[in-house]
């Protein structure tokens, strides 16, 4: 077994070493007679090294995860909480409480549901990092926090709190970061006090980012030197891409196959989101290239990498108008232009498979500058259509911790629509090694002849006793249970049985095709209240987008 080796382990393999040494230098240059003398200067030299040794234990670990029982901690310690659906949230929290607490910050991360009004009242500086899901909704883990906290303390009062509150959304949503307002405004309401004003953050936009950071930095121990925004990507290589529904009357949808350049890439859990960073296509960037006449062959930095001009400006958000651009070196225009926003996909496949997997459908629009007249979404363009095989993919992994798997043998219910799937299916692959077999999959998509994605690998699973039921509902094929809900609802009291059984519910697709309709259908089944505590209990876990 390999052991991995840390910072203190090193320090205290140096401190023994030292000491060894000084034992050595002694015993040959003083002798025997002088060997007193030089052993109380290698206990002193001791004493001096453990001291440096708590020193550097308390500055590198003062980040604490869950409450804290000291009233001074309290007063002096920054609370981190966030709220999160696909992750991303709490990364950004952690993120945060590690560059304050190398600023010698006390902090305290907690999700929000974890906290009390009690417990939020005796802080004094708090940081709110929230993420808004669907059309204004909170995260589903921080619903409790809404209805006992929020909803239930009108004139409870935060007087002596100061807090800032940095807000994620999607700007495509109408009620773009309505949870970090609501949460805002309830902060307000009861008497705490804003640092600085609310922070909007539209799909990890990295100039909020960096707003956020400054904001947080104290003027006398500034983090200016780390960063927030995220890293380098992971690399990974294009192997393959199978079209999954032909002739469907829906868009095409395809199984993305991706190797890693690197082995060590493959680290995930199932239920967690790969985050990719798509290109333009080779025609649109030559053509923007030529309107600056650039060589398009010129190496610049690009995110931490020597690239060449082509590969890097692919990446980035190409204005329209090219003129004040004009005459400025690459370098200087691939540094004034944003990156390309990433986009997010759940993973279909295990580490052990060797390779990521994705089922992603293609987004098409009305263009008219297109030969066809049809124009593809960005990311679902790129991995589907105008990546090469064999082309390089920027990849972030991220924890999605809200949607990981359950570690016992429990019943599990898995429900989706469409693209749904492919979070479903890497659940499916690990209770499949796991041994555990009483799952129950719930899917539909348009027509059982073209729209049956990984038919065989289901049927499989059914023979083999992974899945104890299999309902699929076909939305064009007629028939009695034409969606989802309505094979939920004429499997109430199967499913009402598996509940008190002790399962849990998977949900996994779209927001506004899907999920509202499944939650709605859950509550006619389960009643409220008991859909209410199996969130609470983490029985019921959404990955919707």
């Amino acid at each position: 077994m390999t052991r991995r080796v840390s910072r203190a382990d090193v320090s205290k393999f140096n401190v023994m070493c030292c000491a060894l040494a000084v034992v050595g230098v002694s015993t040959a240059y003083f002798g025997a007679t002088r060997f007193t003398m030089a052993s109380g200067v290698i206990v002193a030299y001791l004493a001096m090294c453990v001291g440096v040794l708590r020193a550097h234990r308390q500055r590198s670990l003062p980040i604490a995860y869950g409450a804290t029982t000291h009233d001074e901690t309290y007063a002096t310690g920054t609370l981190i909480a966030y709220a999160s659906q696909t992750g991303f949230a709490e990364q950004l929290a952690v993120q945060t409480a590690t560059l304050l607490s190398r600023a010698d910050h006390v902090v305290h991360v907690e999700p929000l549901d974890a906290l009390s009004l009690e417990t939020l009242a005796r802080y004094r500086r708090a940081l709110f990092i929230v993420s808004t899901t669907g059309e204004g909704d909170a995260p589903d883990h921080a619903t409790s926090f809404v209805r006992n906290v929020m909803c239930a303390n009108a004139t409870a009062s935060l007087r002596g709190l100061r807090y800032g509150v940095l807000a994620l959304g999607d700007r495509s949503y109408h009620d773009f970061c309505a949870f970090g307002h609501a949460l805002d405004r309830w902060l307000r309401n009861h008497h705490a006090e804003p640092l600085f004003d609310l922070i909007e953050v539209n799909e990890g936009d990295p100039a909020a980012l960096r707003s956020w950071q400054t904001c947080v930095s104290s003027p006398t121990a500034s983090i200016e030197n780390d960063t927030l925004v995220p890293g380098a990507p992971t690399r990974w290589i294009l192997n393959s891409r199978t079209l999954l529904n032909p002739g469907s009357a829906g868009e095409p949808a395809f199984h993305v196959c991706l190797e890693p350049a690197d082995p060590a890439a493959l680290s995930w859990q199932a239920g967690d989101i790969a985050e990719i960073r798509p290109a333009h296509p080779e025609i649109v960037v030559r053509r923007w290239i030529q309107r600056l006449s650039v060589r398009e062959d010129v190496v610049v930095e690009c995110d931490g990498e020597r690239k060449t001009f082509f590969e890097a400006i692919a990446t980035r958000v190409l204005p329209a108008i090219v003129d004040p651009l004009s005459g400025q070196s690459p370098q200087t225009i691939l540094d004034s232009l944003d990156p390309l926003p990433s986009r997010q996909y759940s993973i279909s496949s295990l580490p052990a498979d060797g390779q990521l997997e994705l089922l992603v459908r293609q987004s098409r629009y009305r263009d008219a500058s297109s030969r066809d007249g049809v124009g593809l979404g960005l990311a679902s363009g790129w991995l589907t259509q105008h990546a090469a095989r064999g082309a390089s993919i920027s990849v972030w992994l991220r924890t999605n911790r809200s949607f990981h798997p359950p570690s016992d043998d429990r019943p599990l219910i898995l429900i989706g629509a469409g693209t749904g799937l492919a979070g479903l299916r890497a659940h499916l692959k690990l209770r499949a090694v796991r041994g555990h077999y009483r799952n129950w999959l719930i899917v539909g998509e348009r027509s059982a002849a073209h729209d049956a994605f990984h038919s065989h690998e289901l049927a499989q699973w059914k023979s083999e006793g992974v899945l104890q039921r299999l309902d699929q509902a076909w939305s064009r094929d007629g028939g009695e249970c034409r969606y989802v809900h309505d094979a939920m609802r004429s499997a109430a009291e199967h499913l009402q049985q598996w509940v008190q059984d002790g399962a849990s519910i998977y949900v996994c697709g779209s927001m506004q095709r899907m999920a509202h309709t499944v939650h709605a259908a859950l509550i006619d089944i389960l009643g409220e209240a008991q859909l209410v505590g199996l969130r609470e209990a983490g029985r019921y876990r959404r990955d919707v987008y």
